[in-house]
């Protein structure tokens, strides 16, 4: 199932939620997949099954069994704070990360597991929201039907697409298909970043099969051996469809063409990044001269929008697609248009499209060697099809009013620590600080659950095939995010759901998100001393605030739009600084491979900026109150950046890692939870490190 939402320039503190990278399974944290963004045996509870404590001896703050004492946290924060449950916690069979949040994420997938089937148990009144979420679930958890009714549900589908016979026919299908698939670019709703009030539409690259352009355009032997296999994995689905075997490899290799060609005219995962390089506002005039051989009034027409104005992202993209048009026989396009019917729906049709599409997208791309069981795989998409219905079951049962209430305090005295180290910035000149205090009295956070719930009334979920209720729910969130173009913006709507391990910062409502199903140990726990709270989840809350201030989210002023608010001096000690903490990460390296400094730039400024000020909010909070004692030998000073620490604690299989490095703007756990760290002058402190050692840089990075 594929659900596409509409994240804008949304930074999240994990990219699971932020992406849309296919996987066949839940997204790893951190990973690229599955909007975020991204499985019966019975449930075995996370805490029993992993190596953890269970509720009877449950460990409230660091738990000394965590960590590696023959190493130093001097040396390795990540080895000392997280290796002695690295140890413990060998990632499972049907996973390709397992850490803090795998942990959370299996609790709440356990808890919306009994929601749903208490919903599919007890029938509620036809057109409900209970009743939606029960009767998903029970289709999708009727394996019999889904086996017996393989791909005949999406014969109508495959039809349409035979009976293109002109370019009209054929942008008509892209149109539609584009409800429910991946197909040639993307299109949805964003507010424009010159007029925060305005909704327009953005267009923007896509069409690919694997996940990033970097997977058709490099040359080296591993490269090549990849791109083998996704045309192997290709043809075994045009196989699976019913082609001979000889036509399936040829359309593979069609297939592959086109994409090519659509990868080499996209840009660069860390270009994209860039706020002002894809901002490019057009008139339909504008457009049509852009893409002569696309209709866009046609186009706007078959996805119900009249939009005064496209942000079209990527033009040389567009470009290349106009050209597409003319130059690609139209029996190639219906090969490609064929294969991404397919590839959407490879997970919720029967058994052999499930397994061959895991068989790449798990095996290959992210070393996983089992599929989850499908109770599980069956929750998250409940979530990604009905997350707000299934969310408000959810807060109603395990989110009490008291655990929103602390996070609020806890987001209140970070935004007093920020605030007061902008008002003290050396750096800074009156004029920047000003604005830069403007914005952040103007950030609205969000706790736990939206205010008003969404509208599920237009969708229709029944107890029929279940493929066809995950391409209604995906063309009702098309449709409902299109819906949004020239109305007021609408500033209650959430783009993560209640139940997820996540939190995020919108440049263009000013606002930080964390919805309840990140509020949970190990990252909040009312029975942890403050020091674990604020290491934890107080730097989870910097990040997010840090990310307005980042080298992307900077350029958004207190109300939303992409204005020059700085001086040229304040601009340019910022880059400056900024470049500091980009050649940092640009020097750690993965299987000899150097990390993209420039990719991750944005999200390796929050965890310095949220980790810096996450300790000065814990230590104006024991203001005036005597030094906590040590716990198990551990300063409150070591327990806060141990919590920090233990937020990063993961395993995560070779194959993810060599996708997350390629594709990700996060960098891998273990150089988050050392890089941060090393800057800050009260972590060595805190452990008595020298100079000299591999946690005291000698070129301190410091912006906030």
């Amino acid at each position: 199932m594929k659900i596409f939402r509409a994240m804008g320039a949304l930074a999240c503190i994990l990219t699971a939620g932020c992406a849309a990278t296919k996987t066949s399974s839940p997204p790893p944290p951190s990973a690229a997949p599955a909007d975020a963004a991204t499985a019966p045996t019975p449930a075995v509870s996370a805490s029993t099954a992993t190596g953890q404590a269970s509720a009877a001896v449950q460990i409230h703050g660091i738990n000394p069994a965590d960590l590696d004492r023959s190493a130093s946290a001097c040396a390795n924060l990540d080895q000392f704070g997280n290796g002695g449950w690295l140890k413990a916690n060998p990632i499972p069979p049907d996973q390709s990360y397992w850490g803090s949040f795998s942990i959370l994420f299996e609790e709440n997938r356990d808890k919306l597991h009994t929601v749903l089937e208490k919903a599919a148990a007890n029938p509620a009144a036809p057109g409900s929201d209970e009743r939606k979420i029960g009767d998903f679930w029970a289709s999708c958890m009727d394996e019999a039907a889904i086996e017996a009714a393989g791909i005949q549900p999406l014969k109508p589908e495959f039809d349409a697409i035979q009976k293109i016979t002109s370019t009209a026919d054929l942008q008509a299908q892209i149109a539609h298909l584009q409800g429910f698939s991946n197909v040639v670019f993307h299109f949805t709703a964003e507010q424009d970043r010159r007029n925060s009030r305005e909704v327009i539409a953005i267009a923007s690259q896509g069409g690919l099969g694997l996940p990033d352009r970097e997977y058709y355009t490099k040359t080296d032997d591993a490269s090549k051996t990849l791109r083998d296999q996704y045309v192997a994995h290709v043809t075994k689905m045009f196989e699976l469809l019913g082609d001979p075997a000889a036509q399936a490899a040829a359309n593979a290799k069609t297939v592959l063409a086109i994409e090519t060609r659509l990868a080499e005219a996209s840009m660069k995962p860390d270009e994209a990044r860039d706020s002002e390089k894809t901002y490019n506002r057009m008139d339909l005039a504008a457009l049509s001269r852009l893409t002569p051989n696309f209709s866009w009034t046609a186009y706007f027409k078959a996805v119900g929008v009249s939009p005064a104005a496209v942000n079209v992202a990527q033009p040389l993209f567009f470009e290349a697609v106009n050209k597409e048009l003319r130059a690609t026989l139209l029996s190639d396009w219906k090969t490609y248009l064929r294969w991404h019917l397919i590839h959407s729906a490879a997970s919720d049709v029967s058994t052999p499209f499930v397994d061959e599409d895991f068989a790449f997208y798990g095996k290959i791309l992210q070393g996983t060697p089992e599929n989850e069981v499908r109770w599980k795989r069956c929750v998250v998409a409940a979530d990604a099809a009905l997350g707000q219905a299934l969310g408000k079951a959810y807060v109603h049962d395990y989110f009490p009013p008291a655990a929103k209430a602390s996070a609020d305090t806890m987001v209140k005295n970070l935004v007093t620590a920020l605030r007061d180290d902008l008002k003290t910035l050396p750096w800074m000149g009156e004029a920047t600080r000003a604005k830069a205090l403007d914005k952040l009295a103007a950030f609205r956070p969000k706790i736990g659950y939206p205010d008003v719930w969404r509208d599920y009334s237009a969708l229709t979920i029944d107890r029929g095939p279940y493929v066809l209720n995950t391409q209604r729910a995906s063309v009702f969130e098309t449709r409902r995010l299109l819906s949004k173009v020239g109305k007021p913006v609408d500033r209650e709507d959430w783009q993560m759901t209640p139940p997820e391990v996540n939190a995020y910062y919108d440049p263009q409502l000013n606002e930080i998100v964390f919805p309840a199903g990140i509020l949970q140990p190990p990252f909040f726990d009312a029975k942890a001393d403050d020091a674990v709270n604020y290491g934890a989840m107080g730097a989870v809350i910097g990040h997010e605030m840090t990310h307005g201030f980042d080298d992307e989210g900077r350029k958004f002023d207190a109300i939303g739009n992409m204005t020059d608010w700085w001086t040229a001096e304040d601009l340019k000690n910022y880059e400056a600084r900024a470049k500091c903490v980009q050649d940092q990460f640009s020097a750690y390296t993965f299987e000899g491979q150097h990390v993209n400094g420039k990719l991750v730039l944005g999200e390796s400024i929050a965890d310095l900026g949220g980790l810096g000020i996450a300790y000065r909010a814990y230590r104006a909070a024991l203001a005036g109150r005597p030094e906590p004692p040590p716990i198990d030998g551990l300063t409150a000073d070591q327990r806060f950046f141990l919590a920090w620490a233990r937020v990063w604690s993961a395993n995560v299989r070779p194959e993810l890692s060599r996708l997350l490095m390629n594709t990700n703007p996060h960098p891998l756990p273990e150089f988050r939870a050392n890089g941060a760290p090393s800057n800050l002058p009260a972590f060595a402190a805190a452990f008595s490190c020298k100079p000299g050692d591999a946690m005291v840089r000698q070129e301190i990075c410091q912006i906030w």
